[in-house]
């Protein structure tokens, strides 16, 4: 029986169990294209052997850049680490001097990328970076090669007796890639996780999962060089599920609905903006399909789990759920039942709504240094609560310290962070990570995260303030797309916001505001009283020194590819106060 201890196990563990025709599943040129299991593995193989051929050694690192998940990812992910060798996962839209420092610190011996934009990126850089030997590109590319080379390497197998001895020299403890954080602040840090931190956390966070082995499927697009989504791609080969990969973030409703998947992940962001997509939907019906439509909003937005509000509310709940929001989840592919939300705190209300339209939104917590996982809802067994990010899973014990901050301790744990000692002996103490996260266990054992502890301030008054309770809070505004509240040192908390400006184009017109300029929109009087009215309001249920007392509006959008945002949507604070220095200094009088 194959036994799961290192990460290139999990496909011989699913051929073993479920083995699926639909393995991994790619869109090609307008059409899906599957890979079953076991010629996921056949090609794995293949890899490892033109690897070898290539003079890939067991500790060598070998980066992989792709704008879009893909089957090729995982063959290649799967090939590396059978030789010992380690994959590193590279963020593609970081900016090309993090390509050259994160290429040159983990000393990068080939790089594979999915196409011509990455190419062009490392190109630009390949000179700094002396140990890159090569680079391969999953697209057809007339300036470069493709990876088929290396699969063709391969097709001999006389050398897989090599490749099999390397397989069984690797253990659990080893290290099995580099994930470069993406940080809200300062250069990349290298996570180095080993075969057992990540094999660990898929199958105990599997536990959590409700899902039928061998007959689910999933929709991935979570970027792959995130630790949350590669994770769950183990989890999900553990348990025998079809991975199905989108196209992009703006094709992912088209790819719901061809695919119809069980499960997907989500990032809190996304979820805000499938929600305000429906609830538009809704202002534009007319009549009686109106009224019902935002009935069924209010009684989703009441919901509690476990039938807690008694009968008559069930019984609401399930007309809603009869007449309306069958047809959210139809839109949605008419499968999607279970959805595992991460990476950043998720506002209580699209927890209410998503899982009264029986979505099954569960959050969970934790950091690329824990593999990610430390806790999960789970709605079996009472184990589901609004607001708390879940119990912990098994073989992970929790702390908290006396400042509040979240202690961990369990598999997951990161080995330490790549040529840096130092970082790492301030993060592990006595066996514990120190998460950096502020929150608090309640009696029941669930864990609920109030804040980051490196992002709270303290206003000149000595008061602390906590950015993203406010933000999240701001955020259930149809007019702000993102916000951010700044302070530190200063007499009272502020906000820089980024309208959503379809919304506010949308509000403006039917005001007789015809301004289709962003820049001069958000100088309008009528916007910025309308503004003010959403800021009053959102500031009634926090402390007098919490509120927000001043707020300017920014002109362009926040995005990953402009520097605000990370990848995984968080915002890069520092960058966005750098970049608005002037509207700051406008707030301060400085």
């Amino acid at each position: 029986m194959q036994k799961v201890t290192r990460l290139f196990d999990f496909p011989y563990y699913q051929l073993e169990k479920h083995a699926l025709d639909k393995a991994l599943v790619s869109k090609k040129n307008g059409s899906w294209i599957s890979t079953s299991t076991q010629e996921y593995i056949n090609k794995a193989n293949a890899i490892s052997r033109g690897l070898l051929r290539l003079g890939v050694k067991p500790n060598d690192k070998i980066a992989v850049i792709s704008l879009t998940n893909r089957t090729e990812w995982n063959i290649m992910d799967i090939g590396i680490l059978q030789l010992g060798a380690q994959n590193v996962p590279v963020y593609p839209t970081i900016s090309e001097e993090d390509y050259a420092y994160v290429l040159n610190h983990s000393e990068a011996k080939f790089c594979f990328v999915s196409c011509g934009e990455v190419y062009e990126k490392v190109t630009a850089i390949k000179d700094q970076v002396k140990s890159l030997e090569n680079v391969y590109s999953f697209d057809e590319l007339s300036n470069c090669e493709n990876w088929e080379k290396v699969l063709e390497l391969g097709t001999d197998t006389s050398n897989q007796h090599e490749v099999e001895e390397l397989m069984n020299a690797v253990n659990p403890n080893d290290l099995a890639t580099l994930i470069y954080t993406s940080g809200t602040t300062g250069r990349p840090k290298g996570v180095m996780l080993s075969h057992s931190n990540l094999v660990s956390n898929a199958i105990e966070s599997s536990k959590r999962f409700p899902i039928v082995d061998g007959e689910t499927k999933a929709l991935s697009f979570l970027p792959l060089c995130h630790v949350y989504e590669r994770m769950l791609i183990y989890l999900y080969q553990f348990r025998g599920v079809t991975i199905y990969y989108a196209e992009s973030l703006e094709k992912i409703s088209d790819n719901l609905k061809e695919t119809s998947p069980h499960v997907m992940t989500a990032v809190p962001r996304l979820l805000e903006k499938v929600y305000d997509k429906i609830y538009a939907k809704g202002t534009e019906l007319t009549g009686i399909k109106k009224k019902l439509f935002f009935w069924a909003v209010e009684i989703g937005l009441k919901y509690e789990p476990y039938g807690q509000n008694g009968w008559w509310y069930e019984t609401q709940l399930s007309i809603a759920r009869k007449l309306i929001f069958s047809k959210w989840k139809e839109g949605l592919g008419g499968n999607l039942s279970l959805i595992a939300s991460g990476s950043a705190a998720l506002q209580p209300r699209l927890s209410r709504i998503f899982n009264a339209a029986e979505f099954g939104l569960m959050e969970g917590y934790g950091l690329s240094e824990t593999s990610p996982v430390i806790s999960v809802n789970d709605m079996r067994d009472g184990g589901f609560r609004i607001g708390s990010v879940g119990k912990p899973i098994d073989r992970t014990e929790v702390k908290i310290a006396a400042d509040g901050e979240i202690c961990i301790k369990g598999p997951q744990v990161m080995l330490g962070y790549y040529k840096d000692e130092a970082k790492t002996k301030e993060v592990i103490v006595d066996g514990y990570f120190l998460t950096g996260d502020i929150g608090e266990l309640d009696s029941d054992g669930f864990l609920k995260i109030t804040d980051r502890k490196k992002e709270m301030f303290k206003t000149s008054g000595g008061k602390y303030v906590a950015p993203q309770l406010l933000e999240n809070r701001f955020k259930q505004s149809r007019f702000i797309e993102q916000i951010m509240v700044v302070g530190e040192g200063e007499k009272m908390p502020a906000a820089l916001i980024q309208p959503d400006f379809d919304f506010l184009q949308a509000w403006a017109s039917k005001h007789n505001i015809n301004i289709s300029d962003n820049t001069q929109l958000i100088r309008n009087e009528q916007v910025l009283t309308r503004y003010q009215q959403e800021i009053d309001e959102a500031n009634e249920k926090f402390a007098k020194w919490e509120k927000v007392k001043q707020f300017r509006l920014t002109p362009d959008s926040w995005s990953i590819e402009g520097g605000h945002l990370t990848p995984t949507l968080k915002l890069k604070r520092k960058i966005i106060k750098e970049k608005y220095i002037s509207l700051y200094n406008d707030i301060y009088e400085h």
